[in-house]
């Protein structure tokens, strides 16, 4: 949508559905950026100093979409959504939906048809970074969908002050990038509290546990990088290290865990890949290789 002269100087009203931590960021960096703000949430009385700082409390939803042109939604999942904006009868025409509510990949697309059959411009987007990040440089947020939603709400979005990048068409694609990178997380804080776990059952104070591990977590960077030229090319040497290495590492780690009556469940289950990664004849290979195993036990 082509803006005019007057309307170039006009910084766009921003409603803000769900007033969590994340959403009350999200309107407060809004506000910094001067845009007249909306806020809404379920329950009552979750605005704390927004109002102070400029922002209207609306009494109901349809009325927070009306103040709107930009409708920045961010609760608890997709049906949350769904149930927020089903009774809202406010017109749609010239408003924008950003939904940043964390979800699944066939979640955000059914979604995008959902809102596209009430007649309404979708966006779809994650907020990578933790709430103390928004409104300074070091917040980063993507978005996906249709290209012409995200030109029309490009300068409203930079209001986070950090990174917004649009992933393309596919409106489930931020979806796509957020739940693998919260499956790095996931699984890396079970392993750090796993692994403090088994250093306090040997009597390993834990500053001094810390003061080692982490050297683990910086050699992870050069690790993904390396690992993502490994897997575009197909070709996964050994050179670093082994599948076969792996296998017997895992199984130290589990047997001393076991001795001291700590659950393995998770070990074993990783430990249970690289078995099969050594059964198809890959204990030679380098540890990127277990990406295929995983995808085809899947």
């Amino acid at each position: 949508m082509m803006k005019t002269a007057d309307e170039s100087t006009r910084l766009t009203p921003v409603t803000v559905l769900g007033l969590g931590p994340m959403g009350r960021a999200l309107a407060a960096a809004l506000l910094a950026a001067r845009h007249p703000v909306t806020v809404w949430n379920r329950t009552p009385g979750k605005e704390g100093d927004l109002v102070d700082q400029g922002a209207v409390a609306a009494r109901s939803v349809e009325d927070a979409v009306k103040a709107g042109e930009v409708i920045v939604v961010c609760l608890i999942d997709y049906d949350a959504v769904r149930a927020t904006l089903e009774p809202a009868q406010a017109s749609w025409d010239n408003r924008w939906l950003v939904n940043l509510t964390s979800g699944e990949p066939a979640q955000a697309r059914r979604m995008s048809r959902w809102a596209a059959s009430h007649g309404i411009a979708y966006l779809d987007g994650a907020v990578l970074t933790p709430t103390p990040t928004i409104g300074t440089p070091s917040a980063a947020v993507i978005l996906s969908g249709s290209r012409h939603v995200y030109e029309a709400v490009q300068e409203t979005m930079n209001a986070v002050r950090g990174t917004v990048t649009h992933l393309g068409d596919d409106p489930g694609r931020a979806c796509a990038y957020e739940v693998a990178l919260l499956d790095i997380f996931a699984t890396s804080v079970n392993g750090i509290a796993h692994a403090f776990a088994l250093a306090a059952a040997e009597g390993i104070e834990p500053r001094r546990f810390a003061a080692l591990a982490t050297g683990i977590g910086g050699l992870l960077p050069e690790m993904i990088t390396r690992f993502a030229g490994q897997i575009e090319a197909g070709h996964y040497p050994g050179d670093r290290s082994t599948i076969a290495s792996a296998a017997s590492g895992i199984t130290h780690v589990i047997n001393a865990a076991s001795g001291h009556g700590i659950d393995v469940g998770m070990l074993a289950a990783a430990k249970g890949v690289i078995d099969r990664a050594v059964a198809d004849g890959y204990e030679r290979e380098g540890l990127a290789r277990l990406t295929t195993v995983l995808h085809r036990a899947g």
